[in-house]
């Protein structure tokens, strides 16, 4: 049998060939470019509004060209060509070679930046400097994963209510930058053309070179945030009206802008944060808390053992869940978005929960009179706290956008739940009659 390796070496080197004999192509081309008008380009608009601005050699990929739209003061960065070499060129602080193959292409000087490791997991580097009275310059140099980078500024370290300048490449090669006030975390909620910098008409551009991406712009500020928020679009999303999509993965780090060190990027807490929390609270309120019912309800004819399993299941959820609801409020201290609907859902079931806790400490015995009512309440505050911790969870999944899977997942639990609880119901009843 023939390896899968094999097969995938064997794609490797025909598209090695099929890049080589573009670029041969582009070279070509680039060449008779160059002869018949020495890469100069003559004053006046240019086809469709755009007025040139300067060409230049984009590093062996293809003929590149800056235009400024009529409508907005970003730059599109536009390339004949979007073939990628096979390996990804590095780029860091030691080395500025990278950066001198684009720096023709920023409209702003680049030589005395300061440079650092913003987050080296995912190879970005930013460059920034004060030139002039409160004008600040930045460069953020990220690898081409098919998907958009950017980098927010914080003041408390939150990504929600920053503003961040995002960038990224058409399926046409055209480059797009653009400045977002992130909002949220649900669709709509990151506008383009919104935000708090006082981005410089004509200095926001993205660049492209050697498959790394270069978001380039200039702002008015006396300091900027201290903190700076960068992120990850997932590959290959396609952004609806410019509006941005939901990264795959992001950082954040505290920049000393005088001295130029920054902390440790953190790669995604608050997602995990939020698995744990969603995870603890699902577990404890949507799936314990119903199954203890469920023991209380159908398997009293096996006493002891119905009261025990009761008691042990819902200790066992009330502990998961109060932990969910603790790492909850923690995620509202960070400053990570929720629902109203959700938050009050969760306290309810909470409230429930330490009612039911503080009757089974207070119960009276089987033979006092206000046994029964004391039944009727564990009955009736028991089976509200189920139903509202099941909403919480389908609002809870909805909230995280994992409605499809996770979603599909507790479906197929609660109908089995719900489908032998029929059964037993039905066996109760025939047993009692």
């Amino acid at each position: 049998m023939i390896p899968i390796a094999f097969f995938m070496q064997l794609s490797l080197e025909f598209t090695c060939l099929v890049q080589f004999t573009a670029r041969l192509h582009f070279l070509v081309e680039c060449l008779v470019l160059k002869s018949r008008s020495r890469w100069s380009s003559r004053p006046g608009k240019a086809r469709g509004g755009h007025t040139p601005m300067r060409f230049s050699k984009g590093g062996g990929r293809g003929e590149w060209r800056i235009r400024a739209s009529h409508r907005n003061p970003c730059f599109f960065l536009e390339t004949t060509s979007r073939c990628h070499a096979p390996s990804r060129t590095a780029d860091s602080c030691g080395s500025g070679s990278s950066l001198a193959a684009v720096s023709r292409l920023i409209p702003f000087d680049t030589s005395n930046l300061t440079c650092f490791d913003a987050w080296p997991s995912q190879g970005f580097i930013v460059r920034y400097g004060k030139s002039g009275q409160d004008t600040w310059s930045f460069v953020l140099s990220a690898p081409d994963a098919g998907g958009y980078v950017s980098v927010g500024f914080s003041s408390n370290g939150a990504m929600v209510g920053s503003t961040a300048v995002a960038g990224w490449t058409t399926g046409g090669g055209v480059g797009v930058a653009k400045q977002y006030r992130l909002g949220g975390t649900s669709p709509g909620s990151c506008p383009p053309d919104q935000g708090s910098l006082a981005l410089l008409p004509g200095t926001t551009i993205l660049a492209a070179q050697s498959s790394r991406l270069y978001l380039a712009f200039q702002f008015a500020a006396a300091r900027p945030a201290p903190y700076l928020i960068y992120a990850v679009g997932p590959s290959g999303a396609q952004l609806s009206n410019n509006y941005l999509v939901r990264h795959r993965s992001y950082g954040s780090a505290a920049v000393d802008y005088a001295t130029g060190v920054a902390s440790s990027a953190g790669g995604g807490a608050s997602f995990d944060a939020k698995k744990w929390h969603g995870a603890m609270a699902a577990l404890g309120w949507g799936v314990l808390m119903p199954a203890g019912v469920a023991l209380a309800r159908y398997f009293k004819r096996h006493d002891p053992f119905w009261f025990y399993a009761h008691i042990s299941v819902q200790g066992v959820g009330f502990v998961l869940g109060t932990a969910g609801v603790v790492a909850g409020f923690r995620l509202n201290d960070d400053d990570v978005p929720g629902d109203d609907r959700h938050q009050a859902l969760g306290v309810a079931v909470l409230v429930f929960g330490c009612l039911q806790v503080l009757a089974f400490l207070a119960r009276p015995y089987k033979g006092s009179k206000v046994r029964r009512y004391w039944n009727w309440y564990h009955y009736y505050v028991g089976r509200a706290a189920v139903a509202c911790a099941v909403a919480n969870v389908f609002v809870g999944l909805c909230v995280a956008h994992e409605a499809s899977a996770a979603g599909a997942f507790y479906g197929v639990f609660l109908a089995v739940w719900v489908l032998a609880s029929v059964v037993l119901e039905v066996r109760l009843w025939r047993s009692a009659a």
